[in-house]
């Protein structure tokens, strides 16, 4: 016959190897979950370096331009821009008179 003793460690092994199996497919899901995590973030750092990449271009060239307009020719793109709205505004006047 099985001892009262051998009984309860028979219980408690069963009890334990219950336990460590539901425990071992609970990590199965939380790694799982870190890897879909993993994967969504290493496409969330790729679509940034692809948006970094494409304003880098736009920022060259207004530096370039920026840079061109150091040498004295700012003033000249200034009345340029200003004669350019000076027509427009006496364009609508025009039209507004006749």
């Amino acid at each position: 016959m099985i001892d009262s003793v051998q009984l309860i460690l028979l219980l408690v092994i069963v009890i334990l190897t219950i336990l460590l199996v539901i425990l071992g497919v609970q990590v199965f899901f939380i790694l799982r979950d870190l890897r879909k995590t993993i994967n969504k973030t290493n496409k969330v750092l790729d679509n940034a370096n692809s948006i970094t990449e494409n304003i880098d271009g736009p920022l060259e060239a207004i530096s370039s331009l920026a840079g061109g307009l150091k040498g004295g020719s700012f003033f000249t793109v200034v009345k340029l821009i200003k004669s350019f709205i000076g027509k427009e505004k006496d364009d609508d006047d025009r039209r507004y008179r006749d």
